[in-house]
């Protein structure tokens, strides 16, 4: 008999883990394809899961060799509907949460799991809601998967599907392919995408990257070695928002950047005044203020944190923490979110390229991008001229007039010449801006906030750190900001009690903390009354 119809005792197992619109679906009709072409009994199954990111569905597939003997139907097994935990060949995850929920759920054992998954994130609702940094640590479940599995292999499929004009789903067959898991040539699951008619050539393209990607990893696995039975393919993916050294030389010295081109004085300074471990938050923070409002903001950034930078020089621990953290929130704060700064955003051509791009709109199509708006009174009212916004606020007819205009919410086409021009307008108000009601109040709340900052790094620095933190508290705008200053100032005048005890910055770091965990201050007061 040939390999590929010797007798088993066990049929091979796979479980695949995707999320909604990743073409899972189609992966499983390949291989039930592949496998039945080569003479193999094949069954696939699926589950979805909830509304969560579009919903998480577990496909488990089934193959069993028909060793032709006997009559027909004799030898033909039955398959199992759903996997067994400890009994899956072959776990396939389209990103690494659903990596680390294939190892929860047992799927994962180190005698025979071969392990395959994208190392790339797609944050779930919890920790896109978090107060905080919700985010999982990638790390952790990269070095969960490897402990987990016989046989691990990682890298960004979804790079190579996007690189490929494909979805991910040719990406992870191609990795399956190369893996060797299974036991069909690589001409057969190309035959099998052929035989599937839609999209054959970038589904192709995106199978032949992450085969060979897969066969580099099997090769490198192949080798004697004297601890590890695992590897991850490519460089850890970067966070959002994390950049490399080279990267960030190249922001400052590279004249056709944003930075090179537009800001050149300000990222000398910056190379020139800031230590190496704090540059890169720092080149961020500029591109950002510029970006917001204007290169005279940026300018205005860089000379808040000069006091910062000579307290962290004299009192300092040596690990720039309150330098860094300073530059951080700084950034963001003076970046608030305002009316002008969401309609800049949602008007940009990045922005429609984006969305077009992601839902992978053909010529021949018309797109349209709803937006749903619910400005409130206080909203408006900080976007205007100081006198105009506090005349709003204290005049009650025109604020229930604007409750009442927008109390079911506003639902604006922005791919409409209407909708994109009310939006456009109002994201042309940026030079107005600096007279607002809201810039002039948080430009205020900055300085206080970077002086008591100052202040407290010369009598102790772990606590001008907490300090420096608790802006993180500060997010959002409506009731969500309203919340988030409540939570800061009450913070704040707990610093102001406890300053000179032995223990304040981990009181206040237990404060910081409380805040984050819930959107109301519920734990906060708790925490405040005990």
């Amino acid at each position: 008999m040939s390999e590929l119809t010797t007798p088993h005792n066990r049929p091979i197992t796979l479980a695949l883990l995707a999320m909604g619109g990743e073409g899972g679906g189609v992966l499983a009709d390949w291989a039930i394809d592949m496998a039945e072409h080569n003479g193999f009994f094949a069954q696939t199954t699926s589950v979805p899961g909830v509304a969560q990111r579009t919903g998480t569905t577990v496909y488990y597939l089934e193959f069993f060799p028909d060793d032709g003997a006997g009559k027909p139907g004799v030898h033909e097994p039955i398959l199992s509907t759903m996997a067994t935990p400890g009994e899956v060949d072959i776990v396939v995850a389209s990103e690494l949460m659903e990596a680390g929920r294939a190892i929860f759920r047992g799927f994962v054992t180190s005698d025979i799991t071969t392990f395959i998954t994208s190392t790339h994130r797609v944050y779930s609702m919890t920790e896109r809601t978090s107060m905080g940094d919700g985010r999982v640590d990638s790390e952790a479940i990269i070095e969960s998967a490897k402990a987990a599995a016989k046989k691990f292999i990682a890298a960004d499929f979804a790079k190579v599907a996007e690189e490929s004009g494909s979805v991910i789903s040719a990406a992870l067959f191609g990795a399956i392919a190369g893996s060797g898991a299974l036991p069909f040539p690589r001409d057969q699951f190309v035959a099998a995408i052929e035989r599937g008619g839609v999209g054959v050539k970038t589904s192709v393209a995106a199978f032949d990257k992450s085969y060979e990607i897969a066969k580099e990893a099997v090769a490198e696995l192949e080798k004697p070695k004297s601890a590890a039975v695992s590897i991850q393919i490519g460089k850890r993916p970067l966070e959002p928002g994390e950049i490399t050294t080279e990267q960030e030389l190249k922001i400052i010295d590279d004249p056709s950047s944003v930075v090179g081109a537009k800001l050149k004085t300000q990222g000398a300074q910056v190379k020139s005044d800031f230590p190496e471990s704090v540059r890169v938050m720092a080149i961020n923070g500029v591109k950002r203020t510029a970006d917001y409002q204007d290169i005279n903001y940026a300018n205005r950034y860089l000379s808040r944190l000069s006091p910062i930078r000579a307290v962290e020089t004299k009192y300092g621990d040596g690990t720039a923490r309150l330098l860094n953290e300073t530059t951080r929130y700084t950034a963001l704060w003076m970046t608030y979110e305002d009316t002008i700064r969401v309609a800049d955003l949602k008007t940009r051509r990045s922005r429609f390229q984006r969305v077009s791009d992601e839902a992978k709109i053909g010529e021949e199509q018309i797109m349209e991008v709803r937006e749903y708006l619910h400005p409130m009174s206080e909203e408006v009212a900080d976007t205007l001229p100081t006198p105009i916004g506090k005349w709003i606020m204290r005049t009650k007819l025109v604020t229930r007039t604007i409750e009442k205009i927008s109390a079911d919410g506003i639902i604006l086409n922005t791919a409409s010449i209407r909708g994109y021009f009310l939006l456009y307008f109002v994201s042309r108000l940026k030079p107005i801006r600096p007279r607002s009601l809201r810039f002039n109040l948080e430009q205020e709340r900055i300085e206080t906030w970077l002086l008591k900052i100052e202040n407290l790094a010369s009598k102790n620095y772990d606590l001008a750190c907490e300090v420096a933190e608790c802006a993180n508290v500060i997010k959002g705008y409506g009731d969500t900001h309203k919340n988030g200053w409540r939570n800061f100032t009450s913070i704040m005048s707990e610093v102001d009690k406890v300053s000179d005890n032995s223990d304040a910055a981990a009181r206040i770091k237990e404060l910081r903390l409380a805040a984050l965990a819930d959107e109301d201050g519920t734990k906060l007061r708790n925490y405040l009354n005990a």
